[in-house]
């Protein structure tokens, strides 16, 4: 195996890890240039926000709400790289209507759970050694 395949392999196996961590910190890396200082502090600003937005979720009455927070979950869950949070915010902005109100206690601790687990990371990573 050449230099280059071998380069392409190890990137292979890192993208695979990365994508079974709560955080993709690969795609993080690309928006931060690789700078670990940065990806902790948008990490923490993750983790302090997230929790705000899931609680607005849970305490949304009307549809608008519901879809506004799961919308907002989304889209900074994907940002940060945390693709299983962004995922369950994306089924979760589809659950508007009535036929589909039964679906949202489900949704948000599915949401619930994949964001303790993100957190948790992040934690983790945050922590000096």
């Amino acid at each position: 195996m050449g230099v280059a395949a071998g380069v392409l392999s190890s990137e292979r196996a890192a993208s695979r890890t990365q994508a079974r961590a709560p955080i993709d910190r690969v795609h993080l890396a690309r928006f931060t240039l690789g700078n670990l200082d940065l990806e902790i502090e948008i990490l923490g600003l993750f983790a302090m926000q997230a929790p705000d937005t899931l609680r607005q979720l849970k305490a949304a009455l009307t549809e608008k709400a519901w879809r506004d927070a799961a919308h907002t979950l989304k889209g900074s869950a994907r940002a940060v790289g945390a693709k299983s949070v962004g995922d369950c915010a994306e089924r979760a902005e589809a659950l508007v209507g009535p036929e589909n109100a039964c679906d949202r206690p489900a949704a948000i601790a599915a949401l619930a759970a994949e964001l303790d687990d993100a957190i948790a990371y992040i934690e983790r990573l945050s922590r000096p050694e």
